[in-house]
């Protein structure tokens, strides 16, 4: 698909389609409803009028020109009130679009931003960009071929107003091909994406974005001291890979900042010996999530051109049934130094990030973010469509917590009381790896905070927004690419700072 900015009189554009929004009883307030009205010598109005077409949220009208216009269909896309707007909702507005494009058979396209501030434009343009494209999305990969959803959107132009260039519909689709890519990742099913095919995904993105990539064998592991992170894989005939991939600025012999991210990436969990019940056994190839996240938004770096060295690390294992599976009880050592009282194998994911983490910290980080599926816990406290953020550096939450706000993800941050580690005291290690029921995503947290010592360290739990049992607008059923936004733009924003 192709993005283009169109700066000539609106009426003037050739296409399938022609779409505009508007605020919950502001339709006649846009401008460019009002040219096309006029136009269509009151067509349009009326047409709305009969309708009862006011602008509220999931509100379209598509009416046909008959030749009175050179666009074929003018749309008109409610998007609610306007107090209750974000700039960051043009994703849902460009998602609409391009399912009614695809409805309509519309090849070309011309969108109105929505009538914001003109400051707004330019993010505004970026959003339309990303939430087409993240609207077009289909996980059809297994489908046969005359089931899958056809697009027939080619080009897209925006209208374009004062504020807005060609880099701000460039920087949409670059970061909605990262979100994607993670999507992909997520949606693969387990046997399609081992430890081993992960790998060999992260080596192809190296190869295709011009990164640095390395992995690690377990025999490679293991004499780098990572027991807790070889305990999980250790269950299973697939053998774990650990992952690290680096973007280093071109052109720059000292990097502005190196920063480390870590994304949890357990492939398929079954919760080891102790074992999930089915239900909770069936969206488990989701678990490695936190993965998908990290690669998506390296694989946007690049583009970007970002001055900080950025270093993504994945431990990449299952957790299975076997006869060498680990078991309760046992007590592994990682490559802290830290020992590690197994009591529940369902808590695997803190063992794997544990040694990724240490492993960061070889790098000599400015600072280090996880970002996992980590803890039902987290869910059942925020629920399907926020993460929680956890760390030892409020400067550096509040910084990321800030970017999510800027790019319309939803967090919140928990604390990590100290109180509360007295539950993850070992009788025979020098930490168990899990606490009590009660407040188990922050115990899951005071377990990784033993892990990084005094670097700047933000962990992001996503157990709730990273998959969605029901698609809507530009967020589909199935993987959702959460991460990748928030850490984009937080590394962004660094790089300016």
């Amino acid at each position: 698909m192709r993005f283009e900015l169109y700066s000539e009189a609106p009426l003037e554009l050739s296409c399938d389609l022609v779409a505009l929004c508007a605020f919950e009883g502001k339709l006649q307030d846009v401008r460019l409803f009002q040219e096309l009205d006029r136009a269509l010598s009151g067509q349009l109005s009326a047409v709305a009028a009969e309708e009862a077409f006011s602008g509220k949220d999931e509100q379209r009208l598509c009416v046909h020109t008959h030749g009175q216009l050179k666009a074929k269909r003018v749309l008109l896309v409610g998007l609610g009130p306007r107090e209750g707007f974000d700039v960051t909702d043009t994703r849902r507005y460009g998602a609409r679009v391009a399912d009614e494009s695809r409805r309509r058979g519309a090849k070309r396209v011309g969108v109105a931003l929505p009538p914001l501030d003109p400051s707004a434009n330019e993010r505004a343009a970026q959003f339309l960009v990303e939430g087409t494209l993240l609207g077009e999305y289909r996980f059809e990969r297994y489908r046969a071929e005359a089931e899958r959803t056809k697009s027939s959107l080619e080009q897209l132009d925006v209208l374009a107003p004062n504020g807005c260039d060609a880099l701000s519909l460039a920087r949409g689709q670059v970061i909605a091909d990262g979100v994607r890519l993670a999507r992909d990742l997520v949606n693969e099913p387990p046997a399609a994406l081992t430890p081993r095919k992960l790998a060999d995904a992260a080596r192809e993105l190296a190869r295709d974005k011009d990164l640095e990539c390395k992995v690690l064998t377990p025999k490679e592991c293991e004499k780098l001291g990572m027991g807790l992170f070889l305990a999980v894989a250790q269950g299973s005939a697939e053998e774990g890979r650990f992952i690290h991939l680096t973007y280093r600025p071109k052109g720059r012999e000292q990097p502005k900042r190196r920063i480390v991210l870590v994304g949890k990436g357990v492939t398929f969990d079954s919760g080891g010996l102790s074992l999930k019940p089915t239900a909770s056994m069936l969206d488990m190839k989701t678990d490695m999530a936190g993965a998908a996240a990290v690669l998506g938004a390296i694989s946007v770096l690049p583009a970007l051109g970002l001055q900080s060295e950025v270093h993504v690390l994945v431990a990449a294992a299952e957790n299975m049934v076997s006869g060498r599976a680990y078991r309760l009880g046992d007590v592994y050592r990682g490559m802290s130094g830290i020992s590690v009282e197994i009591a529940n194998t369902d808590a695997e994911g803190r063992l794997t990030l544990a040694d990724a983490l240490s492993y960061g910290l070889t790098l000599k980080p400015d600072e280090i973010i996880d970002i996992a599926t980590l803890t039902g816990a987290c869910a059942v406290a925020l629920g399907p469509h926020i993460a929680g953020v956890m760390g030892n550096d409020n400067a550096a939450i509040e910084r990321y917590l800030g970017a999510a706000r800027r790019v319309g993800e939803e967090l919140w941050q928990l604390p990590l009381p100290a109180r509360l580690a007295e539950q993850l005291k070992s009788e025979v290690a020098d930490l168990k790896n899990i606490g009590e029921r009660f407040g188990g995503a922050l115990t899951a947290g005071l377990f990784l905070k033993r892990f990084v010592n005094s670097t700047s360290w933000i962990h992001v739990d996503i157990a709730g927004p990273a998959s969605a049992e029901k698609g809507k607008d530009h967020v589909p059923r199935g993987g959702t690419g959460f991460g990748v936004l928030s850490l984009v733009e937080y590394l962004a924003a660094r790089d300016r700072s």
